[in-house]
């Protein structure tokens, strides 16, 4: 691990930021899957992972208590809308105040939000306005976890284990979508939906005290003060329109969220609706969507393993880009194969190389990024997944319906070449490394 370095956050920044009061991190001298302070934040993050999958099925049984298919849609859709709007500022207070002292904050919030709502429930029972509240500040409050969390490996480990603890991030995420629906729904056969929401509730409890228990390593100030700059602190919307000149200005770090953003808005749309409309029109029914998205979760765990166990990618540039060939090949044939088999054959290596892409995607946007934009930078990769692709959902939807699979799914992997054009036409990207490999 490298020598502790100057944080931004642990000393009054260019704006006037306050100082941060967190545990430094001492040198280890281990790889990342050996380093008990990184696997503190892994076990925080699954445990994190577990309780959000656990809270929105359970919200979701409450809501269908509370009222009827509309009163449903509006309360699961209501925690979406705050996620969008302020995820873009969570990453601004991530930077102002550290995003260790975010992240804990938020995690307390949440733990205390939902072991409420767990007792409101076992007294008085569902109300549709109270679970509107509870999704509308849960949204708020990971629109600030979130970016938090995100901006976090850097501090608790080495440059070039940034790629092993992605590749180990992804594997909590695989962990809490396959162990949270079964917890859900054990927890609510035993005691409804009060249940699983205190469920919910304790294990956001653990993941606050593991991430109490994190030490972080400061980073240096590598953004100077600009000249005309003013000591005082700065505004919230400067703050955010910096980060934004920041990412625009940046010849690697632009160009790769530019390439991501078209690379998820080809691919998430693709496989949280396409495949489930694909499956529908060739016959293959629920039994061809369980095959077909397990085929692809395996290969994406298998790489996420890979990354874990190597660590180190040479010429990532290069690689990122052969993967976004790759899968954007792969897109198109899975529209177009005759059956079921050929659909599953081909889902798998389209895990492999989707899970390959982000995770060198990740690697190389917080190896690059100054720290004092850490969290904006983060907040705004986040807000691609879980805010701009979604918005694709109905489109593909209704394109599958107006053409058929085929065709769209090629639109989509034409968007996921479009990002590997991208990375082409710029040198850094190109030619980007990340520390050791």
């Amino acid at each position: 691990m490298t020598e502790p370095r100057l944080d931004p956050a642990d000393a009054p920044d260019a704006s006037g930021g306050p100082a941060q009061d967190a545990p430094e991190a001492r040198p280890t001298g281990r790889p990342a899957h050996r380093d008990g302070n990184v696997l503190r934040w892994l076990s925080a993050y699954a445990a994190s992972l577990v309780g959000d999958a656990v809270y929105f099925l359970a919200l979701g049984w409450a809501a269908a208590q509370a009222g009827g298919p509309a009163e449903v849609g509006l309360i699961m859709a209501s925690g979406a809308v705050p996620r969008a709007v302020l995820m873009l500022g969570g990453g601004v207070i991530a930077d102002r105040f550290g995003p260790r002292r975010i992240v804990i904050v938020s995690d307390a919030v949440r733990c205390a939000m939902i072991l409420g709502i767990a007792a409101a429930l076992m007294l008085t029972g569902p109300a549709v306005w109270l679970l509107v509240l509870v999704a509308l500040v849960f949204g708020a409050v990971d629109a600030l976890f979130m970016p938090a969390v995100g901006a976090l490996p850097p501090r608790i480990t080495a440059p070039d284990q940034l790629v092993r603890v992605q590749g180990m991030k992804a594997l909590a995420n695989r962990f809490g979508g396959i162990v949270g629906a079964p917890v859900a729904g054990l927890a609510m056969g035993l005691g409804g939906a009060a249940a699983a929401f205190a469920v919910a509730g304790v294990l956001f409890a653990v993941s606050l005290v593991l991430l109490v228990a994190v030490r972080i390593a400061p980073l240096p100030q590598e953004e100077p003060a600009r000249e005309g700059d003013e000591p005082q602190r700065s505004s919230v919307w400067r703050d955010l329109t910096d980060g934004f000149g920041y990412v625009r200005r940046h010849r690697l770090v632009g160009p790769l969220i530019l390439s991501n953003i078209l690379f998820e808005l080809g691919g998430i749309p693709l496989i949280n609706v396409g495949v489930v409309l694909l499956s529908s029109q060739r016959g293959w029914g629920a039994t061809g969507i369980a095959w077909i998205v397990g085929a692809f979760s395996a290969g994406a765990a298998s790489t996420a393993l890979l990354l874990t166990a190597r660590g180190r990618v040479s010429r990532a540039g290069r690689v990122r880009l052969a993967g976004l060939a790759g899968g954007s090949v792969l897109v198109c044939a899975l529209g177009s194969v005759p059956g079921l088999v050929w659909a599953v054959l081909v889902a798998a290596p389209m895990g492999m190389l989707v899970a390959l892409c982000g995770g060198l995607t990740a690697g190389l946007v917080q190896t690059a990024t100054a720290p004092a934009y850490l969290g904006r930078v983060s907040s705004l990769m986040s807000l691609i997944s879980l805010g701009i692709a979604p918005l694709a959902y109905p489109v593909v939807g209704a394109a599958i319906g107006l053409w058929g699979a085929t065709p769209v799914f090629w639109g989509c992997g034409a968007l996921c070449l479009a990002a590997g054009l991208v990375g082409v036409s710029y040198r850094e990207v190109r030619e980007a490394e990340l520390p050791g490999g």
